[in-house]
């Protein structure tokens, strides 16, 4: 029943939820997690940048859940860019948060490990602090730009460390990341919980499939995801150039759904390639035309190399393959296996001409094909179900709560600002 321990003690409590690095309800994980809480009784409110295209309104309620966006460029130029990006969100979070008056917890979402200021500041005020470590940012730092020893690397495995200090909960993506959060953060383990990231099952529904999306190729290959440095698209671009040459296949045509921070560059690479003809970019699509293609696709792809952050991480591209029921050629990677299970095939980590053997493999078995399909849907379906990743997150909530007085009615309202806009 909400308002129990195992419901997260929702009713006549509020929750603040800050986030950085996305927009919501841009931010898939995140706004499951706030219509988890407004369904178990919290009243949810949120803080997060403004969207460029999508979620641009300075202020919305959507579904029962207040949201307050700011203005914010993304980082450019280094260092110095990350600096002024990370300065204006905290003080527009902590602007906002003013407005938002007295909470029962403050849920921060990193990157980056800075938003422990904002919650200190509520702390003090009586919050609960919640942190939700969506990526461990050291081992980030390091999959980026390669340096362990030099100040800004000090300087994140201190914002991390404070972090985790200031935490009453740590909110973990996986059993990797948990293992860090005991070992290296110090927590109690009991302080401590795994909310597993899961596709939205209703946004990933299959549709027939539309053979004109193969431009005229028996085979359709599809990446759906962000396009940075560590994601690994060059891995795949450069895979499937040897599935062209080195393997003699030419029946396949490949799209990338999807932007970031290297898209140009990945676009570039795909010319001095010569995959020009078959490989097809599209940015980001609305979800009827993302469903479309992986409906399409025979073979979903997983290119993330192996590095300190990958190798632990949970991909939600491929929770979302599954739930397509799409097969999945991985490089083999500690979570990606937590994950598919059999669902994919892995090559040897960053092994280019495996990666591509094993496409070539997945195309000439159409019952293999299949018989991983079926599996992952189950997977998302069962055990990696959002339904189990609410019973965690609500465990979390009540562990922050416990023996903890609701912020009084009467304060509230004595704030004045609960509903300015």
């Amino acid at each position: 029943m909400p308002g129990d321990a195992t419901s997260g003690a929702g009713p006549g409590r509020r929750a603040l939820i800050l986030v950085e690095n996305l927009s919501v309800p841009f931010d898939r994980r995140v706004w499951q997690e706030c219509t988890t809480l407004r369904d178990a009784g919290w009243t949810v409110d949120v803080i997060c940048p403004q969207g460029s295209k999508r979620d641009t309104e300075p202020e919305a309620e959507i579904d029962g859940v207040r949201i307050h966006r700011y203005p914010l460029r993304a980082a450019t130029g280094g260092p110095a860019g990350y600096l002024k990006e990370y300065g204006s969100a905290l003080w527009h979070t902590a602007r906002l948060a003013r407005r938002v008056g007295p909470v029962d917890v403050v849920h921060a979402c990193n990157p980056p490990d800075l938003l422990f200021l904002p919650a200190l500041w509520l702390k003090r005020r009586g919050a609960r602090f919640v942190f939700d470590q969506h990526d461990l940012v050291p081992e980030l730092y390091l999959s980026r730009f390669g340096r362990g020893k030099d100040l800004l690397y000090r300087a994140v495995c201190a914002l991390e460390k404070r972090t985790y200090r200031a935490a009453d909960i740590v909110i973990a993506t996986n059993e990797s990341y948990r293992d860090v959060a005991v070992h290296r953060g110090g927590k109690r383990p009991q302080d401590v919980f795994v909310v597993r990231s899961a596709p939205a099952v209703e946004r990933f529904q299959p549709v027939p499939a539309e053979p004109e999306l193969k431009r005229g190729k028996p085979h359709l290959l599809c990446y759906l995801g962000v396009m940075g440095p560590q994601d690994g698209v060059d891995y795949a671009l450069r895979a499937l150039a040897e599935l062209r040459d080195g393997l003699g296949r030419t029946d396949w045509h490949a799209v990338f759904v999807g932007s970031g921070d290297a898209f140009d560059a990945m676009v570039e690479l795909s010319r001095r390639l010569g995959l020009g003809d078959q490989v097809q970019f599209t940015g980001r699509i609305p979800d009827a035309d993302l469903v479309r293609y992986l409906s399409t696709a025979d073979v979903c792809l997983s290119p993330d190399p192996r590095n300190p952050l990958n190798d632990v991480s949970t991909m939600n591209k491929v929770l979302e393959y599954m739930a397509m029921g799409r097969p999945i050629v991985s490089f083999d990677l500690k979570e990606a296996r937590v994950s598919a299970g059999e669902a994919a095939v892995y090559a040897p980590a960053d092994e280019e001409a495996e990666f591509a053997r094993l496409i070539a493999l997945l195309l000439d078995d159409p019952e293999k094909r299949a018989r991983m399909g079926k599996i992952g849907q189950e997977r998302v379906g069962g055990p990696l179900s959002w339904q189990n990743s609410q019973v965690s997150l609500l465990a979390a909530y009540a562990a922050a709560c416990r023996d903890h007085t609701p912020v009084a009615a009467s304060e509230q309202v004595r704030t004045g600002k609960r509903q300015r806009s």
